[in-house]
């Protein structure tokens, strides 16, 4: 029962009042007339006092803004209530108030000591991986309180049991997991997959907890193998370095090449519309050679006859006689100048 205050501005009745009035006739029932006198005056007023101010005391609690209250009647939940001042009875309901918004942790494979010292516990951190690799992991569990009566009443220890529950779900995921995940890139799979593992579990329990988070703090091979793990590691660094510079070289080198074949098929495109174009060419010559030698076929032989001389004989003086012509004149063979080159032609041989 929430605690009401007296409204000045109505006739409503002080609950003090009331209560003060009660102890009263209560008293008076357990000491009739005769049998037990109260003193008289300003003593038993002041007993009378007294005696209320202790029954109001033990009545009345106060919840606090981030707790809940769970009250108990003779060691049994009988209702929750909010933060805020409440009614009991007095030596027969007590109360719990569990702090409902505070984030609880529980740390499993280590424990830190009153100094702020971590240190490692073997039984808890060391798990076997997927691929039969042993580690030392070291993680903690944050909760809050999601039913105060099932977090009061359903689990002897709570906190002993959810870490026991989150050391049994991490070693369930880290023994689906390889050693490199664990590691290096699976961290944040592997926190996942315990936290949610967890939950289902606790709730299998009813333990009245909300796990907010599972963080690993520490996941390292154990101290005997340290040495050939950092070896290993090594090794997949140097393995990872070469294969970046191996990509490295892939990215340098291909572009240069598809750049170097693409201007090579550029180029052969050029050259064969080139080609193509110069024997179109050469093709429309021969054919307007064609339509005016049917239209003079002398003159055109001539013409075709004297560039073709042109063409083989560059570098010789040649004299054309015409065929009439050339019955009139005495044909005459220069032997004395086949024998030696002519001037031009020593001139054209000694320049360089």
């Amino acid at each position: 029962m929430v605690w009401d205050p007296k409204d000045p501005w109505s006739r409503r009745q002080d609950p003090l009042e009331e209560a003060l009035k009660q102890a009263q006739e209560k008293l008076k029932t357990l000491f009739p007339q005769g049998g037990f006198k109260l003193p008289s005056g300003g003593l038993a007023n002041l007993i009378v006092a007294a005696l209320l101010i202790i029954l109001v005391w033990q009545s009345i609690f106060i919840v606090a803004p981030d707790e809940e209250g769970v009250v108990k009647r003779f060691g049994v939940p009988v209702r929750t209530v909010e933060p805020g001042p409440h009614f009991k009875i007095p030596l027969i309901e007590t109360v719990l108030q569990p702090k409902v918004e505070k984030l609880h942790r529980v740390e499993v494979g280590f424990r830190t000591n009153l100094q702020g010292r971590q240190q490692m516990v073997p039984q808890e951190a060391l798990m076997l991986t997927g691929d039969m690799n042993i580690l030392a992991v070291e993680f903690i569990v944050q909760y809050k309180i999601k039913n105060s009566t099932d977090y009061l009443f359903n689990v002897a220890d709570i906190h002993e049991t959810i870490g026991k529950a989150a050391e049994a779900a991490m070693r369930e995921v880290i023994g689906k997991s390889k050693i490199d995940e664990a590691l290096t890139t699976g961290k944040a799979e592997i926190q996942q997959g315990t936290m949610t593992l967890l939950q289902s579990i606790l709730d299998d329990y009813h333990a009245g907890v909300q796990v907010a988070a599972v963080q690993l703090q520490d996941v390292d091979p154990p101290e005997a193998v340290a040495a050939a793990f950092k070896d290993v590691t090594n090794a997949k660094e140097d393995r990872e370095k070469l294969i970046n510079q191996a990509q490295g070289y892939r990215n340098d080198i291909i572009p240069k090449a598809k750049g170097e074949a693409a201007e090579l098929v550029n180029r052969a495109r050029g050259y064969a519309q080139a080609r193509v174009t110069r024997a179109q060419g050469e093709v429309n010559r021969f054919l307007a050679t064609l339509k005016e030698y049917q239209q003079a076929k002398d003159v055109i032989s001539k013409r075709i006859y004297i560039e073709t001389m042109e063409e083989i004989l560059p570098n010789m003086e040649k004299v054309i006689i015409d065929g009439k012509g050339g019955e009139r004149v005495l044909p005459y063979l220069p032997l004395e100048r086949l024998t030696k080159p002519a001037p031009k032609l020593e001139a054209a041989e000694n320049q360089p």
